[in-house]
């Protein structure tokens, strides 16, 4: 059977079911590799060139180890896109933000993409030109100030599953209710993903994730007999 490699920030907080790092997440099976020092500081606040070179070697040792193909588990390597895909010979997708520019074009010509981030004021040009978005229409909010930001950010070993739901639909609700034109909505986080089903339930529209597009890319990958 195939294999999805991950490359794992180097994190404590908790990945439950619908994480990207939950072995549970998904169908078909994962190979995890841990960047270590890439904690979410580096990561997501300070955006670290630093580590570039530390992912590029665990791309390469992903593929050597046989995976079909290379995720990450924060969306904010997006900055790494164009350098990890070219690193190795096969497919690597490092954020769910890459969809923004697929889920773009279903819309109609007045609505826009919403982006929910873990962090706005670290999201920037340099992450959308990694994904090749920097000139589509979107709309982003921020999980800044709440508990899921606090969660996720500071690394918090305990957590509140009920209150990280409420969090995310109270952003998301915001989100769409001072923005009617959006038409649906890219979780950039993968901790995001155990939510989105809540999110979707209660704007009736279109959530995608980074659990949306790894099984998109893995269905391309191990396709069906007719």
């Amino acid at each position: 059977m195939k294999k999805i490699g991950i490359l794992m920030l180097d994190t404590k907080f908790p990945r439950i079911k619908g994480d990207i790092g939950n072995d549970e997440t998904f169908s078909f099976p994962t190979v995890k590799k841990i960047i270590t020092g890439a904690d979410t500081t580096k990561v997501v606040d300070l955006g670290d060139r630093g580590l570039l070179n530390s992912f590029i070697s665990a791309a390469k040792e992903l593929e050597a180890s046989g995976v079909s193909a290379i995720t990450t588990s924060c969306g904010f390597l997006a900055k790494f896109q164009k350098e990890l895909a070219d690193s190795v010979n096969i497919p690597v997708f490092t954020s769910s933000l890459i969809q923004v520019k697929y889920v773009k074009p279903l819309l109609k010509k007045d609505q826009a993409v919403g982006i929910l981030t873990i962090k706005k004021s670290s999201l920037t040009d340099e992450h959308f030109k990694g994904v090749g978005i920097e000139n589509i229409d979107k709309v982003i909010y921020s999980m800044e100030g709440t508990s899921f930001e606090k969660t996720f950010m500071d690394e918090e070993i305990e957590y509140d599953k009920s209150r990280l739901q409420q969090d995310i639909i109270d952003v998301a609700t915001k989100m769409v209710n001072e923005n009617p034109n959006v038409g649906a909505i890219i979780c950039e986080c993968t901790n995001m993903p155990p939510f989105s089903k809540a999110i979707s339930d209660k704007l009736n529209i279109p959530v995608f994730d980074i659990v949306t597009l790894t099984n998109y890319i893995y269905s391309s990958l191990n396709k069906p007999s007719f």
